[in-house]
């Protein structure tokens, strides 16, 4: 989406340009057909480290498009990951079956913060993950995110634009 069609973030946006500028970076998700027909969006999760990371994210909103999840991905970028929306908030069971990367999920409640966090998940294991949490969403990102840039529960999710 050209940015002069883009919402803008409803705060005080002055005060993310520094970290919004450290964190971003091209999508480089590989391989890129299997992403197509997913829309993207900007997000900015706000860490306990007090950074503001810009994260651009696939969406997974349809059925089908959650039951691929990020199947046969082998590389994400540090700022990229897929995030999975769910009209109501329920506690949720995640795989890894199919998914060749370690990820981080981040469970997100209806409010926007951060529930719970499952990390460095095994690649390929069938093995139910579990929210511990109701949850409206997850943010899935590369393994050991959450701990690199101090991600704990009680931060904060928010949605900045989508396709």
């Amino acid at each position: 989406m050209p940015s002069s069609q883009r919402r803008p973030w409803p705060g005080p946006t002055l005060a993310f340009i520094p970290a919004l500028l450290l964190a971003g970076q091209a999508m480089a998700l590989e391989p890129a057909h299997l992403t197509a027909g997913f829309p993207r969006t900007d997000m900015v999760l706000e860490t306990s480290g007090g950074r503001c990371l810009r994260i651009e994210a696939w969406l997974a909103l349809r059925d089908d498009h959650r039951a691929q999840g990020l199947m046969f991905v082998t590389a994400m970028g540090e700022f990229e990951g897929m995030y999975f929306a769910y009209a109501q908030p329920v506690e949720m069971s995640m795989w890894m079956k199919n998914t060749y990367i370690s990820l981080d999920m981040l469970f997100i409640r209806a409010d926007g913060t951060v529930g719970s966090i499952a990390a460095r998940t095994t690649p390929g294991s069938t093995a139910r993950i579990l929210s511990g949490v109701p949850a409206t969403g997850v943010l899935e990102l590369n393994g050991g995110f959450a701990e690199r840039w101090q991600v704990e529960p009680g931060n904060r999710l928010r949605i900045l634009t989508a396709e």
